[in-house]
């Protein structure tokens, strides 16, 4: 298919790869263009979900407006007219294991490009069916053309954060000099990114509410992806307290209470590593960017991610000295902590 044809299936499906990026291009479809049917796929693996879920669109073509098309489930969906199953490989070749996944309908899509509140996707239960060391490939077959869609992807090893250590009970965010964040890179591990998320109770005219703040770091890559490698990220006290003052509104007759304080890692594969750098928004006037898929026979990302394990979080408390400055604190004191 062309390549200004291209563009515009890949406008139809932004939204559906849930990524910041821009595109300049047309909504009008070329009404006089050959249609063919492009898959559009959008999958990450993570051995710490009890289900996987894999989203499979068809590219579609019509004449008019494509923002409207979106909103018509006919237009990209198979329906279950697909045959669709994670093949287990380990050294190159299969273990003869299977996951196969089913058609499920979820009804909680939020409003938006396109159909709602429901859509179809694929599920297969895949607690504890991980292996770390083997090879996961994907296989799509249209029961109707015959045409076959393939991917494939690692899984993320377990690794473990080492400071804060995993006896940590009570944490500082007074220390003049820059704190660090300590972990070893994880097999098949590319993009870490930190977060520190400090949870609190509000009580405000008899009503209890459980919140949190997030504190979301830049993202940085492990030089290889074969593990081991230290890695760290540091902050400075004081930016803590002012990420407080910054996110949590001034209200009054509130009481509020510090809760747990957790350091959390998530870490993304090498392909999602790379899609997230091509398709990240362009500095510069020229907004082009090559495409990137690593989907043979159609188009999208299939990956890993890593996420949802105690084993890449530690959660501690304030420490005194630290529960004084978020209560008295010049950047904090009008919060109403307790």
């Amino acid at each position: 298919m062309k390549k200004t044809m291209f563009k515009r299936f890949r406008l139809a499906f932004a939204s559906m790869l849930v990524l910041p990026f821009i595109f300049s291009c047309s909504t009008e479809f070329d009404p006089n263009a050959d249609w063919k049917d492009i898959t559009v796929v959008y999958g990450l693996l993570n051995q710490n979900d009890s289900i996987t879920y894999i989203k499979i669109n068809k590219a579609f073509l019509g004449p008019g407006n494509a923002l409207e098309f979106a909103k018509i489930e006919d237009s990209s969906s198979y329906f279950g007219n697909l045959d669709v199953k994670l093949v287990e490989y380990l050294n190159g070749n299969t273990t003869g294991k299977i996951l196969y996944l089913d058609t499920t309908t979820i009804f909680n899509k939020e409003p938006g490009l396109f159909y709602n509140p429901k859509q179809v996707i694929w599920k297969c239960v895949s607690k504890n069916q991980f292996n770390e060391d083997a090879v996961y490939k994907l296989e799509i077959r249209n029961k109707i053309t015959g045409k076959i869609i393939t991917a494939e992807s690692p899984v993320i090893g377990n690794f473990d954060i080492t400071r804060p250590s995993v006896n940590a009970i009570l944490w500082s965010f007074n220390n003049t000099a820059p704190s660090t964040v300590e972990w070893y890179s994880a097999e098949n591990g590319k993009r870490y990114q930190l977060s520190i998320i400090f949870n609190y109770t509000e009580v405000l005219s008899g009503d209890t509410a459980h919140k949190k703040v997030t504190w979301i770091f830049p993202a940085q890559k492990s030089q290889t992806t074969v593990g081991g490698v230290s890695m760290k990220d540091s902050y400075k006290g004081e930016e803590f307290y002012r990420i407080l003052a910054s996110s949590i509104p001034y209200k009054e007759n509130v009481k509020r209470f510090a809760g747990k304080v957790e350091f959390v890692i998530a870490v993304a594969g090498e392909e999602l590593n790379n899609y997230i750098d091509v398709t990240a928004p362009s500095g510069g006037i020229v907004q082009e960017r090559p495409e990137y898929s690593n989907v043979s026979n159609g188009i999208g990302i299939f990956s890993c991610r890593y996420d949802n394990s105690i084993k890449q979080k530690r959660i501690v408390e304030l420490n005194s000295r630290s529960l004084d400055s978020l209560i008295y604190g010049q950047f904090t004191k009008d919060l109403g902590f307790k």
